[in-house]
């Protein structure tokens, strides 16, 4: 796994100049891919999502298991690697970017709409107004990265939205790296989440916010925990359904009818990505390695898109 880099070490370009795609909305076609990324395996909770409501897309989905978890991360290391692979899927003529990522939406969502303004990007944001209309007791838990609690963006949401809401947060430690080595139901994930709804229990919530797309894979487990009584928000449906109507309102949805397909991309192991799928899809997936050279990423076999390179 590759080490998070310290400011010092990170480049000091200025990136919103440098990332410049060579690509207009005139290179995007309604029968090409869907991209969607995510640090890991948690954005194949909205693929889940994206599949149901949209069966005629090719999607393509990109894992960045190599800087996984992207929770500690600073938000100027999260944009380069979102750049880097929103190009990427670019070059295998992606139309439309979801980034199904909690922690990237938050750190990098406006660079990347600044950095590619001919990409429509669909992104990820703790469901803050929905738990705010559903909760009886005025009192919502958040389970997020501290990423995602410390943004502008999850800042901004709580301005809006949780006036006279009481939030309970919690950054949920070591469950992002439980996920991933597919731990969905095994004493360590139980006694971790036991951990962090029990002072949000004992506080009276009755909302629960998945601020993370890893976390719907937990969801039998966490429900078990709580039981009934408390209403838990996943916001990978509504998510997919703006990303429907983002691609018919800008006239690039696939033809009703086709056959849709899914192809993975892993800067990590392409075995542990494929048992994940395999495990969550009930579908095969083969994975493709794309590994990360100077935060630089490499064209894979049968790309076809506009180059989206660096000047």
């Amino acid at each position: 796994m590759k080490p998070a880099l310290s400011d010092s070490q990170r480049p000091t370009t200025d990136l919103t100049t440098a990332v410049q795609p060579a690509i207009s909305a005139r290179s995007l076609f309604p029968d090409g891919p869907l991209g969607v990324l995510d640090s890991g395996v948690g954005g194949l909770s909205v693929l889940i999502h994206l599949r149901r409501q949209l069966p005629s897309e090719r999607v393509l989905y990109f894992a960045d298991q190599g800087h996984i978890p992207y929770g500690p991360r600073p938000a100027g290391e999260i944009q380069i690697y979102t750049a880097e692979i929103t190009r990427f899927l670019l070059r295998h003529g992606a139309k439309l970017i979801v980034v199904a990522c909690n922690t990237a939406t938050a750190a990098a969502l406006d660079f990347l709409r600044s950095a590619f303004p001919d990409i429509q990007f669909v992104g990820m944001e703790p469901a803050v107004k929905p738990a705010a209309l559903t909760t009886r007791s005025g009192k919502v838990g958040v389970l997020a990265t501290p990423s995602t609690l410390n943004s502008h963006r999850y800042a901004g949401l709580m301005a809006r939205f949780a006036n006279g809401i009481r939030v309970l947060e919690d950054p949920c430690p070591g469950l992002v790296q439980l996920i991933e080595a597919g731990a969905l139901d095994t004493p360590e994930t139980r006694a971790l989440l036991e951990r962090v709804v029990a002072p949000m229990l004992a506080e009276g919530v009755d909302t629960l916010v998945l601020g993370c797309t890893h976390y719907p894979f937990i969801r039998p487990l966490l429900e078990e925990i709580i039981g009934d009584g408390i209403t838990v928000i996943d916001p990978a449906p509504a998510v997919a359904r703006r990303t429907r109507f983002v691609l018919q309102q800008q006239r690039l949805a696939a033809l009703e009818g086709q056959e849709g397909t899914l192809r993975c991309f892993t800067s990590g192991d392409p075995r542990q990505l494929e048992a994940f799928a395999a495990q969550v899809l009930h579908t095969p997936c083969t994975a493709e390695a794309v590994q990360w050279h100077n935060d630089i990423l490499p064209t894979a076999p049968g790309a076809t898109g506009s180059s989206a390179t660096r000047p």
